[in-house]
C-alpha cells in the first residue's frame, strides 16, 4: 500500500471527511489518537468501571446480549463474556470485503470510540491504529450484517484479528492474525468490560461503504458529464437546449450545473457552428437534449447521499452510551439505539438509483454514436473503419447494455424489506450493508458504461475533422488519445473499455 504525501490524520473527536476516510483506507496516510480524545476517552472508561461494582444491571457490561439481556454475568466473567461476543458474532459468510472497505470500518470505528462516549479504554483504539498504521488488515467476510444491531458480523471478523484470532492481510499475503500483529510489533488485545460490544455495535461497515462509494460515484459523474460534451459534438447535434435560460426556468439546481459544466466544456467548439445553418434537424434525442435534467437530477441525490455520510463521520453509533456528569448532570449509562443503520441505508439505496441513470443515459448516446441513423451526423454505423469488412465498435453498445440491465437489477432498494433477528427483540432491520455492496456494485458497472460512451465518442469526434470541439472537450479527448490510438482495422474493443474505466476511477479523463 502506498503512503501519499498527505498529512497524517489525528484522531480528535471532530468528524472526519470523505476525504480523510478515503485517503486512509486507499492510500495508507497514518492515524494517531490526539491527547485531547484521550483523556475524553480515559474519563468515560471510568464511568464503565465504577457500573461494574454498582451492583445494577448495565447492558452489554455485566448482562447477556440481544434477548438474552436480562441474563446477569458475574463480574469474574465480564473478561469472558467481551471476548465470548466477539468469537460468537464473528459469523460472515461469502468472499472477503476490498482492502478499502475494511480499512475504512477500521477508522470510523476508531473514529467513533475516540469521542468519548463508549467507555472503551484508549488501548482499544491504539491497536485498531497499530494495525491500520502498520497496514494490517483483518479478513472480513463481506455477509452478515443486518445493518441494524451495528454491523456485527463484520466487525467481530475485525474484533477478532484485534484479539489475535482468525485471519489477516498483511504486506500481500493472508496469514494469521496473530501472526501479523507479532510481525508488526503489536500485541493481541484483551478486552475489559464493556468493550467487545463497543467494537462490534456500530455502523461504520456502511458508512465506510457510504464515503468510498461517493468519492467514486463523484468521479464517475464528472467523467458522464464530459462523455457527454463529447458526444454533443461527436454527434453533430446542437448546443441551443444548453441555453442559461432554458434551466433558470426549470429552478433545479443539479440540471443548472450540469448546463453550465457542458457550456463550459463545448466553448469555443468549431463544430457547433458549423451546422448551425441548413440542418434539417429540429431537435436531437433525448439522451442527448435531456442530459441536464436527468444528469442534475442524480447529482442532486447525490448531494442527498453525501450529506448523510458526511453526518455519519461525525457520529457515535455504539450502545449504551456512556455521558459523564459535565455533560448530563451525572454520569449516565444509558442505552438507545444509534446502531441503527436506517440513516444511511436509505441513502445508499437512492445513490444506486441516482447513478443507474447516468449509465442510462450514457448508454442511450452510445447507442445513438452507434446505430448510424442520422446521416447529418457524419457518422459511420458502429464507427467501423470499413463497413461490412469491419464491425468496429457494434458490441462495445451490446456490453453497456448488459451492465445497464444488471443494474436494473441491483437497484431494487435492500432497506425496503424487514426480516427480524435476535428472538424477535430486534425485529425491524435496515440492511444498509447490503444497499452499500449493491451501490459499489452499480457504480462499478456505471463506471464501464461511461468509459464505452468515451471511447465511441473519442472515435465518433474523428469523424468532425478537421474541426475542433471545446477546449475542455479536446482536452479530454487527447487525454484519451495518449492510451488509446484511432480504430483503423478490428480489435477486441475489452483492453480499450478496461483502461478508459482506469482513467475515469482515477479521475483523469475530466480532471
Amino acid at each position: 500500500m502506498s503512503t501519499l504525501q498527505s498529512p497524517a490524520v489525528s484522531l480528535d473527536a471532530a468528524p472526519l471527511t470523505i476525504d480523510q476516510v478515503v485517503s486512509i483506507a486507499r492510500r495508507g496516510v497514518p492515524v494517531s489518537l490526539s491527547p485531547t480524545a484521550r483523556s475524553k476517552v480515559a474519563a468515560c472508561r471510568s464511568i464503565v468501571e465504577a457500573a461494574t461494582t454498582d451492583g445494577l444491571a448495565h447492558y452489554g457490561i455485566n448482562t447477556g446480549f440481544g434477548s438474552l439481556a436480562r441474563q446477569r454475568v458475574g463480574n469474574a466473567e465480564l473478561r469472558q463474556l467481551q471476548t465470548n461476543l466477539i468469537r460468537s458474532h464473528a459469523a460472515g459468510v461469502g468472499a472477503p470485503l476490498p482492502t478499502d472497505v475494511v480499512r475504512g470500518t477500521m477508522l470510523l470505528l476508531a473514529a467513533s470510540l475516540s469521542r468519548g462516549f463508549s467507555g472503551v479504554r484508549p488501548i482499544v483504539i491504539e491497536s485498531i491504529i497499530g494495525m491500520l498504521n502498520a497496514g494490517i488488515t483483518p479478513v472480513v467476510p463481506s455477509v452478515g450484517s443486518v445493518g441494524a444491531s451495528g454491523d456485527l458480523a463484520p466487525l467481530a471478523h475485525i474484533g477478532l484479528a484485534m484479539l489475535g484470532e482468525g485471519s489477516a492481510e498483511f504486506r500481500g499475503s493472508v496469514l494469521p492474525s496473530v501472526d501479523a500483529l507479532a510481525t508488526a510489533g503489536l500485541k493481541p488485545l484483551e478486552l475489559e468490560a464493556k468493550e467487545g460490544l463497543a467494537i462490534i455495535n456500530g455502523t461504520h461497515l456502511m458508512a465506510s461503504l457510504g464515503s468510498l462509494a461517493i468519492d467514486d460515484a463523484m468521479r464517475v459523474f464528472d467523467a458522464a458529464v464530459t462523455a457527454a460534451a463529447m458526444s454533443i459534438d461527436a454527434c453533430r447535434g446542437t448546443d441551443a437546449f444548453l441555453d442559461e435560460r432554458i434551466h433558470a426556468a426549470r429552478n433545479q439546481p443539479g440540471q443548472q450545473l450540469v448546463a453550465h459544466r457542458l457550456r463550459a466544456l463545448l466553448k469555443g467548439s468549431q463544430i457547433i457552428p458549423s451546422h448551425a445553418e441548413n440542418d434539417p434537424r429540429v431537435q436531437d434525442p433525448y439522451s442527448l437534449r435531456c442530459t441536464p435534467q436527468v444528469l442534475g437530477a442524480a447529482w442532486d441525490a447525490i448531494g442527498y447521499v453525501k450529506q448523510a455520510v458526511e453526518r455519519e463521520l461525525g457520529a457515535v453509533t455504539d450502545n449504551p452510551l456512556v455521558f459523564t456528569g459535565s455533560l448530563s448532570g451525572q454520569d449516565s449509562i444509558v442505552s438507545g439505539g444509534n446502531f441503527h443503520g436506517m440513516p444511511l441505508a436509505i441513502p445508499l439505496d437512492v445513490l444506486s438509483i441516482a447513478i443507474s441513470h447516468v449509465a442510462g443515459i450514457s448508454e442511450r448516446r452510445t447507442f445513438w454514436l452507434l446505430a448510424g441513423l442520422d446521416s447529418e451526423s457524419h457518422l459511420r454505423p458502429y464507427l467501423t473503419p470499413q463497413p461490412g469488412l469491419c464491425s468496429g465498435l457494434m458490441i462495445a453498445q451490446y456490453t453497456a447494455a448488459a451492465c445497464c440491465n444488471e443494474i436494473v437489477g441491483l437497484c431494487m432498494p435492500a432497506s425496503v424489506a424487514n426480516i427480524s433477528t435476535s428472538a424477535g427483540i430486534e425485529d425491524y432491520n435496515s440492511f444498509g450493508p447490503r444497499a452499500g455492496m449493491k451501490a459499489h456494485r452499480v457504480i462499478e458497472l456505471a463506471r464501464n458504461v461511461v468509459a464505452i460512451e468515451l471511447l465511441s465518442a473519442a472515435e465518433g469526434l474523428e469523424y468532425q475533422r478537421p474541426l475542433k470541439s471545446g477546449a475542455g472537450v479536446e482536452a479530454a479527448h487527447a487525454r484519451i488519445r495518449t492510451k488509446i490510438a484511432r480504430l483503423t482495422n478490428d480489435r477486441p474493443p475489452a483492453p480499450d473499455i478496461a483502461v478508459i474505466a482506469e482513467m475515469v476511477r482515477d479521475g483523469v479523463v475530466s480532471g
